[in-house]
């Protein structure tokens, strides 16, 4: 008379054992990225899943997402809300929602090599929610590269001023990169990259740049393998504006510059260039910083303890070796070398006074002088400067030019 009553047991263990079957499957069922809720539960909740499909690019686990184009896009709904931060910290990471709540960006460019986290919801039409996260590192400076260029973004520059990169890693797929930046001008000059070994890419036109046109460079280097395993980081846009077009001319026989503004001559300038024993560098040299004072040592240019200058006035860039053209407060007021000889280590030397201060020639000059304005220098007993001492790239002829890009 048991059997029945162990039978009946047995037949409640096994329904048991479905049931929690059942509430097993029902729990492993969602997904950790994706969840709806329409408040009701039971059946319902199945047959009413959120038709809104959020994706977050950088994947959850990933290690080299991208610092530029990480992000949170939704479809077949809107965003309602998204929080990034910075794992660990839990420092936020601002960020704006489109419009039409379809996507979400952070304000600013992600850090490298750093851990993020993401969670997202959406709403679809119905209110239905679904909800996303993510947890991500972005990819790291030893497995990537950057190029630190010039000119910025919204300068206004003269037409001797070229685009130039310099890389932080030595770049192997020089094709690669290259073919990943344009460089584009409105007055629709043809301009070709020109690479300085293997680390450095410059752009310019055959001829100076028009004046006043407008240049137009693409990034495009997210993701770009620049050597094995070694991937670019960035993506922008940049446009610069070239200036009126001024050429000056320092002629070291008669120690005289000539400034040409658009053709024409603007002002004749007395100057003193290099002495014998430390002669100026012949060629095409372009302003690549300006400085109303800065310090000159001999000993940052391999000449000893010859000079150190703490105030050197209205200071301009030609050469990264140490060319200036700048002012002179120092020389002997009763035989002023401008115009005269050349007294200096090799830099372009105009009358000037301490301070910077005052109506002086050497004022002037770099009142009406830009970065990216050229200065020739011929007559000297120097060799001609090599193009990659400075933004000097114009003393290599077009076909020159031309042999050095990978594109």
């Amino acid at each position: 008379m048991t059997t029945p009553n162990i039978s009946a047991r047995r037949a409640l263990g096994a329904c048991a054992a479905l049931l929690v079957g059942a509430l097993t499957l029902t729990a492993c069922g969602g997904n950790a990225d994706a969840k709806t809720d329409d408040g009701k539960g039971g059946q319902d909740s199945a047959a009413k899943t959120s038709t809104a499909k959020i994706a977050i690019s950088a994947k959850d686990g990933s290690t080299g997402a991208s610092i530029n184009t990480t992000g949170v896009q939704v479809s077949g709904g809107k965003l309602t809300d998204v929080k990034m931060t910075v794992s660990g910290s839990g420092q936020a990471v601002a960020g704006t929602v489109s419009a039409d709540g379809s996507t979400w960006k952070p304000k600013e460019r992600l850090e490298r090599g750093t851990k993020y986290e993401i969670s997202a919801t959406a709403k679809d039409a119905k209110g239905l929610t679904a909800a996303a996260n993510s947890i991500f590192t972005t990819v790291n400076s030893a497995n990537s590269y950057i190029g630190t260029y010039t000119p910025d973004n919204g300068t206004t520059v003269g037409v001797g001023m070229p685009v130039s990169f310099d890389f932080d890693k030595v770049i192997t797929d020089r094709k690669a990169v290259q073919s990943h930046i344009t460089v584009t001008s409105s007055s629709g000059q043809q301009v070709v990259g020109h690479w300085f070994g293997s680390q450095r890419l410059d752009f310019r036109p055959q001829e100076y740049w028009k004046a006043g046109s407008k240049v137009t460079m693409k990034i495009d280097l997210d993701g770009v393998e620049g050597a094995n395993g070694v991937y670019g980081v960035q993506k922008k846009t940049v446009t610069f504006t070239v200036g009126r077009s001024q050429v000056s001319t320092v002629d070291a026989n008669t120690q005289t510059m000539t400034v040409m503004r658009d053709g024409k001559l603007l002002r004749s300038v007395p100057v003193s260039t290099g002495s014998p024993e430390h002669t100026t560098y012949n060629g095409q040299m372009v302003i690549s910083e300006k400085f109303t004072q800065t310090r000159m040592n001999s000993q940052t240019v391999g000449l000893g303890g010859e000079y150190d200058i703490p105030d050197v006035p209205h200071a301009m860039r030609l050469t990264t070796s140490g060319t200036f053209i700048h002012g002179n407060y120092w020389y002997n007021k009763s035989n002023p070398p401008f115009g005269q000889q050349g007294t200096s280590h090799g830099c372009v030397g105009m009358a000037d006074v301490q301070g910077a201060q005052g109506d002086t020639t050497a004022k002037w000059f770099y009142d009406n002088s830009l970065v990216g304005d050229v200065v020739i220098v011929k007559n000297s007993p120097d060799k001609t400067v090599q193009p990659d001492n400075g933004l000097n790239g114009w003393n290599l002829s077009w076909s020159e030019w031309t042999a050095g890009s990978a594109a």
